[in-house]
């Protein structure tokens, strides 16, 4: 829907959603230009998997040798990333949706026993990471704590890795913690991870911190010329067509 200057209108979202052990307010960012975005995935199916085929053994000298295919992980984490990397999550019908959180559970459930370590892989705490968003997403109980702990792992290990800020940001500014979110995004939009101040732009709108929510997105605007969606949502704030909601 359009308002009467011709801008799409922006909401911001707040709904409460367990996260962390206790109630916070998970943010939807329910924008026109999301939905444009968005609508490619509307049109795929998400595809079939057999979660089990993760796990693979090798035969050696001295015996079994169990592994992971992160090939074929990551080929199931792409498809769960396309439908629900925002909140709400996009699925063509109820069955697809509810395929996708079981394989998210499925994966999470797996890999749990791998990555509950100090010492874990950080091949592995990167995709477990990703994995309890998108179950965070889902809704899927237990996915926050089990994201949160998978990120918090990975910093400790690679304190420096653009990928771990980046995420673990954007993830914070998810789960309505974005005071937290900051530094996480502020670190990886300096290491050049641009979609870093589009997370930094939001996470300040959702603080009502209109001034420095501007600045991020216009440094966001700049780097990304062809994005024909951001010069609309700037309007939008600039023009007070931002709302802030809780239920």
């Amino acid at each position: 829907m359009k308002n009467r200057s011709g801008v799409c209108a922006v909401r911001q979202v707040l709904s409460f959603k367990p996260s962390l052990g206790h109630l916070k307010p998970k943010i939807i960012a329910l924008f026109c230009f999301l939905q444009l975005i968005a609508n490619a995935s509307y049109a795929e199916v998400y595809g079939n998997y057999d979660v089990k085929k993760i796990l693979i053994v090798t035969e050696t000298e001295s015996g079994q040798k169990k592994g992971v295919d992160l090939r074929y992980l990551d080929s199931i984490i792409n498809d769960l990333g396309k439908h629900a990397s925002v909140y709400p999550p996009r699925f063509d019908n109820a069955a697809d949706l509810q395929r996708a959180k079981a394989d998210a559970r499925s994966l999470s459930g797996v890999l749990d026993i791998l990555v509950d370590t100090p010492t874990a892989s950080t091949d592995l705490l990167k995709r477990s990471s990703l994995i309890n968003s998108i179950g965070f997403m889902l809704d899927i109980p237990g996915s926050a704590d089990k994201a949160d702990r998978d990120f918090r792992n990975l910093l400790n290990q690679m304190p420096d890795d653009t990928f771990a800020n980046y995420r673990y940001g954007v993830f914070l500014a998810d789960s309505n913690q974005g005071s937290k979110a900051l530094p996480y995004l502020e670190k990886s939009a300096k290491a050049g991870v641009k979609q870093a101040y589009y997370s930094l732009g939001m996470a300040y709108l959702s603080q009502q911190n209109t001034e420095l929510a501007v600045k991020n997105l216009e440094i966001y605007k700049g780097l990304t010329p062809n994005n024909e969606h951001i010069e609309d949502l700037l309007d939008a704030i600039k023009s007070g067509n931002v709302k802030f909601k809780k239920h």
